[in-house]
């Protein structure tokens, strides 16, 4: 006898090989079809997803406004540590100090 030679495999896919290649691609459609709307419209998905949208947007503009408020504050703050005036300021308009050698006159409101 002489050397045996291999055979080539079969070239016909088994039955449930067949089945697959159709049935999956067409499951997979399937569920995308009817799955992602249902994903996309429950409560939280899109519309969970538009609030904490919003919800970023006024916490983003909060946050602008705090940190011009804050900026603000330490130009104050500098002023105060930096110019006797402005302290002075401060403590004749809120606190309504005086002088030792300013008289203070004070009229009656009304008429």
């Amino acid at each position: 006898m002489g050397p045996t030679v291999p055979r080539p495999p079969d070239p016909s896919p088994s039955p449930v090989s067949r089945f697959l290649e159709r049935v999956f691609p067409i499951g997979i459609l399937a569920l995308a079809i009817f799955g992602v709307p249902i994903l996309v419209l429950a409560p939280e998905g899109l519309p969970r997803m538009r609030g904490l949208e919003r919800e970023l947007a006024e916490v983003t503009t909060e946050n602008e406004e705090l940190r011009r408020a804050v900026t603000n504050l330490r130009g104050e703050v500098k002023r105060l540590r930096d110019d006797p005036a402005a302290v002075e300021r401060i403590a004749r308009d809120q606190l309504g100090l005086v002088r030792k050698s300013e008289i203070v006159f004070q009229f009656p409101r009304g008429h």
